[in-house]
C-alpha cells in the first residue's frame, strides 16, 4: 500500500522536526517547508495526502497558502497555529482547513488526527460502489461523485467539509441533524468544539447558496435541535 505524503509547513524547525518524529513512526513520507511559497510549490509539484500547515510563515501566510490550495486540490489541510482566538480558529475554518488545533500542542492528538482526517480522505476517494447518486431538488443539483454543486445553472465551489454536509442533509430530506451529529458523521470523530465548528460551515454554506439570515431556502434551523435540507 502506498505510503501517504504529509508537507509540513511552519518556520519553526523545532516544532516541524516534533512533529516529523512522531509521523515517521506511523510510517508517513513526509516533506518539510519552512514558508509558504514553498509550500504551495511542493504542492504544486508532488502528490501531497495532507497538509499541516502554520498560520504566521514568511512569504505567504497560511490563510493565503490554503486559499491557493483550495483552488486545485482537497486534499485535508490541518491548521497547527500558536493563534488561539476564536476568530481564528473560524477564518481557518472558513478559509477551507478540515481542523484546527493550537500551540503548545500534544504531538499524539495531532497523530490521532491526521489519522483520522486520512482515513476519511481515503474513504471519500474510493470509487463509488452504487450507494450514491445525483441529487437534484429544485435549481440546486448535487453530484457526489464529481463533488460538485450547481445552483440555477451556475457551479457553486464550496469546501470539502461543506460539501459533506450539504450532501449528508440533502441525501435525507427533512431528517433533522443534531450539530454533534453532523460532525460525527462528517468529520468521523468526536470533537468537544464540534458544535461551533458545524455552526460556523453551515453559516458559510449558506451564503454560497445566496442565502440570508432571514432566509433559509435549502438548509432550515430548527431551533434547539439541529439543521434539516427544505429542498
Amino acid at each position: 500500500m502506498k505510503r501517504a505524503t504529509i508537507l509540513i509547513a511552519d518556520d519553526e524547525a523545532e516544532i516541524a522536526d516534533l512533529i516529523a518524529l512522531h509521523l515517521e513512526k506511523e510510517g508517513y513520507h513526509l516533506i518539510k517547508v519552512s514558508d509558504g511559497k514553498e509550500a504551495v510549490r511542493v504542492i504544486q509539484s508532488h502528490p501531497i495526502d495532507l497538509v499541516i500547515l502554520d498560520i504566521m510563515m514568511p512569504g505567504l501566510d497560511g490563510y493565503e497558502v490554503t486559499r491557493q490550495i483550495r483552488e486545485q486540490h482537497r486534499m485535508p489541510i490541518i491548521f497547527l497555529s500558536a493563534k488561539t482566538s476564536d476568530l481564528d480558529k473560524i477564518t481557518g475554518l472558513v478559509m477551507g482547513a478540515d481542523d484546527y488545533m493550537t500551540k503548545p500542542f500534544n504531538p499524539m492528538e495531532l497523530v490521532a488526527r491526521v489519522n483520522a482526517q486520512l482515513r476519511r480522505s481515503m474513504q471519500l476517494n474510493q470509487p463509488a460502489l452504487g450507494n450514491t447518486s445525483v441529487l437534484e431538488a429544485g435549481g440546486l443539483i448535487i453530484d457526489p461523485d464529481k463533488r460538485s454543486v450547481v445552483l440555477y445553472g451556475n457551479s457553486i465551489e464550496l469546501t470539502p467539509k461543506e460539501f459533506d454536509i450539504l450532501y449528508l442533509l440533502a441525501s435525507h430530506p427533512k431528517k433533522v441533524f443534531s450539530a454533534e451529529n453532523i460532525f460525527r458523521q462528517v468529520w468521523g470523530e468526536d470533537y468537544y468544539e464540534g458544535g461551533n465548528t458545524v455552526m460556523v460551515h453551515i453559516r458559510t454554506l449558506r451564503k454560497k447558496l445566496g442565502e440570508d439570515a432571514n432566509k433559509d431556502k435549502w438548509i432550515k434551523t430548527v431551533w434547539g435541535v439541529g439543521y434539516t435540507f427544505n429542498g
